[in-house]
């Protein structure tokens, strides 16, 4: 990853971003944690990416033992139902994601879902013998659908979703108000040089289904806010590791209260105030 490419990149997602009113004011975007107040959501769940154990030249485990500082503590602070791993937890060596998982990800203190990245090169069986389900798996939580879906294989291929999948899991839910889609590499690229796909009838088929009220991706790791394909939102969250993208590393959280109002921040984990850095 060139400093050129990133600085594009991250330029021109500000830029994109700062012309963006927001379609769904029940979505907010903050750099800290709120204080809690009230009653506490029905859901709320954290969501992070792109961890890429194993790669050389990276603090890779010190990265890995960050991130499960920083959960634990967000769950401490005001409690999560789970935590979402959205891909590329490890870095072209598939070999690594029992490691990855025992000594890290099941030290969370609440459970945790992974979706395969392209750099997790693993096929199915070898996912569901890791973590016990497949690479496209679907679940609900207090009245709350998720469908998580693969978008790469065992090559690292930029790959569009299994739409049958998606429909088959989408038709399962049609009665619940809100569905949660996660998708490592996203349909729809809105940055220049962005390494992505595009997958319009991925699009239209999520666009086909009212109660799909965003999307969740990974991949980029110098994007940590929110684009749009028409009203659906589509959501970044930086990164856990990886040797590049926004200076600092983050998740993001996510919460449903009990009349289906969501509400979504980055969080800045690292608290690094390096921002806008280039080298030329």
């Amino acid at each position: 990853m060139s400093n050129r490419r990133f600085f594009l990149k991250s330029g021109l997602a500000a830029a994109v971003v700062a012309g963006l009113s927001p379609v769904l004011p029940s979505f907010a975007e903050e750099n800290s944690i709120p204080a809690t107040t009230g009653k506490g959501p029905k859901l709320r769940f954290a969501i992070a990416s792109d961890g890429h154990y194993g790669q050389p030249g990276t603090e890779y485990k010190l990265h890995h033992e960050n991130i499960v500082k920083w959960l634990n503590a967000s769950h401490e602070q005001n409690p999560l139902n789970f935590v979402i791993i959205n891909g590329d937890l490890v870095h072209d060596r598939p070999e690594l994601l029992k490691e990855v998982k025992k000594d890290y990800y099941d030290r969370l203190k609440v459970p945790f879902y992974a979706v395969p990245g392209n750099h997790d090169h693993a096929d199915t069986p070898l996912w569901k013998s890791v973590f016990g389900y497949e690479d496209n798996f679907s679940f609900e939580k207090n009245g709350v659908g998720f469908v998580l879906a693969n978008t790469s294989d065992t090559k690292g291929a930029y790959l569009c979703p299994n739409n049958d999948f998606l429909k088959q899991e989408l038709d399962k839910f049609k009665d619940l108000k809100t569905v949660f889609v996660v998708l490592h590499i996203p349909p729809h690229f809105w940055v220049p040089e962005s390494p992505f796909v595009e997958c319009p009838d991925t699009i239209k088929l999520l666009h086909s289904y009212a109660n799909v009220k965003a999307v969740f991706h990974g991949h980029d790791h110098s994007l940590d806010a929110v684009f749009y394909t028409d009203k659906l939102p589509h959501f970044f969250d930086a990164h856990i590791g990886g040797n590049w993208g926004t200076a600092y590393k983050g998740y993001r959280i996510v919460e449903v209260d009990e009349n289906d109002k969501i509400k979504t921040y980055q969080v800045n984990a690292s608290q690094s105030p390096l921002l806008n850095e280039t080298k030329f």
